[in-house]
């Protein structure tokens, strides 16, 4: 089945999540949705579909003829009997432009039959209308201006959140909260630069459209609220995507007890041989609004065994491509061996050591074991309990802190919360700050002019301004059909 096409075809796709439902939704958007939705659904007050009024719904069988799938559609004797009736539902028409897309929409909600849905969408391909691309409906509705780039975004975002934060930084993006700040400083950045062109224009008249110190202080207030953006960057990635805490150590220190313990599930084969978990053991958790996911890895060691070395050796790469490591430690073995006797491995970027067992210790000796390890290694330590669960949650404290400021809540302020906005940031960054020397230099105003048209233009990226075609499509790429 072909879906290429351009933006003026009608488009169509079944909106609701593959499976068994209560309701399943077929969407169809574009300039002839009504004629399409027409050869598939009957109206029971006999109203013709194109007369009912906007965004209300109403009641209607959802017809479809054995030959539909080969392109013949219904005739008028046909759409005044049973024949071909599947099943019955609702229809709305959002006329355009009050739709998510701006155009014309047509939704038929039936039940949540995969069979009904996809028997649907081939009558209305049957009808003239083609199977819509992955994010064409959001795509449609960022060109004809009902969303900009970084709401559109922000949809995505909405639909993956899978933390009660992530939630909400996703909603305050679909606002255009994001938008409105960025567009706040392109609009100061590109009449600064209205101003300074017109004075190379005028050259010769000897007017100053634009004072040196104005020009600063703008340039120095826009590069600060660029600079404050790139500054919730990190904290806006982790808590839109989640961080990966890789449990690192040697063998039998308790690391598969301690995914376990972290989980409150029996995840993990826990058993006093060495060497049990050979291969990574991943889960994810919500704790804290932060989206944990776990890794228990195999203990690092020196083996014979071919297939705990295969082991070790992904346990080793999962500890490179993590945000963070927690190292386990048996707080009795170091407990009992001689001080000058302690060799610890190389921990890795963002360690947490984690000091396990301390229910085999006496309490007192607990702190000063503790400070003496952060001493020689230079790592926060969380003493723990995995099997009294004293320090566990702690250790949550502990993983949350080391991502996010103990005190941040969503409603701190706008965040930045993708890759792609960190970069045309980091990009405008860089241009405001040779503007500014420029300037401070009294370098002749047309290379001030390019740095300055060179933020506006990185800024312009984020809210869609200024975009490439291939920048749309890896964007729009992510979304599933029907969205």
């Amino acid at each position: 089945m072909s879906v290429a096409g351009t933006s003026e075809d009608t488009i169509c796709a079944i909106a609701t999540p593959a499976g068994e439902g209560g309701i399943g939704i077929v969407r169809i958007s574009g300039l002839h949705a009504v004629d399409v939705a027409s050869h598939v659904v009957r109206l029971r007050s006999k109203q013709p579909l194109r007369t009912l009024p906007s965004h209300q719904l109403h009641l209607a069988d959802i017809l479809l003829s054995r030959a539909s799938s080969s392109g013949t559609l219904f005739s008028s004797k046909t759409c005044h009997s049973t024949e071909g009736l599947v099943d019955e539902g609702l229809v709305v028409y959002m006329k355009a432009p009050r739709s998510f897309t701006a155009e014309d929409v047509i939704e038929i909600h039936c039940h949540g039959n995969g069979l009904v849905l996809q028997r649907v969408c081939e009558a209305c391909i049957a009808a003239g209308a083609r199977l819509a691309q992955a994010g064409e409906f959001t795509k449609r509705a960022f060109l004809n201006g009902r969303l900009d780039l970084s709401q559109a975004e922000a949809v995505l975002d909405t639909i993956k959140a899978k933390s009660e934060q992530s939630l909400k930084l996703a909603q305050r993006q679909l606002r255009g909260e994001l938008a409105q700040t960025v567009n706040r400083l392109r609009t100061n950045l590109v009449g600064l630069l209205a101003h300074l062109e017109a004075g190379i224009d005028f050259a010769d008249e000897d007017i100053a459209f634009v004072g040196r110190d104005e020009m600063l202080i703008t340039l120095q207030e826009t590069l600060k609220d660029v600079q404050q953006l790139l500054a919730t960057a990190e904290t806006g990635r982790v808590l839109r995507e989640g961080v990966r805490v890789v449990i690192a150590g040697e063998p039998n220190v308790g690391k598969s007890s301690l995914l376990n313990a972290l989980l409150r599930e029996n995840r993990a084969i826990v058993t006093d041989i060495p060497g049990t978990t050979r291969d990574l053991i991943e889960e994810s958790v919500i704790r804290n609004g932060l989206r944990v996911t776990l890794v228990d890895t195999a203990g690092m060691r020196e083996t014979a065994d071919i297939v705990e070395q295969e082991g070790i050796r992904r346990s080793q790469e999962a500890v490179v491509q993590s945000d963070m490591v927690l190292y386990v430690l048996d707080g009795v073995q170091l407990a009992s061996a001689d001080r000058g006797k302690r060799r610890f491995p190389s921990f890795g970027a963002n360690p947490l050591l984690v000091l396990n067992k301390i229910d085999l210790l006496h309490p007192e000796f607990v702190p000063g074991l503790a400070a003496e390890l952060q001493e020689c290694t230079g790592c926060r330590i969380v003493p723990i309990s995995v099997q009294t669960g004293a320090g566990l949650e702690a250790l949550w404290q502990a993983i949350r802190a080391n991502f996010v400021r103990p005190s941040f809540e969503p409603d701190d302020g706008v965040m930045v919360t993708h890759v792609r906005h960190r970069t045309a940031l980091e990009r405008a960054e860089f241009s405001l700050k040779e503007s500014l020397t420029s300037v401070q230099r009294e370098v002749e105003p047309e290379c001030v002019a390019v740095d300055l048209r060179g933020a506006a233009d990185s800024l312009g990226e984020i809210v869609g301004v200024i975009t490439s075609d291939e920048v749309l499509e890896r964007i729009f790429s992510e979304f599933c059909v029907g969205k």
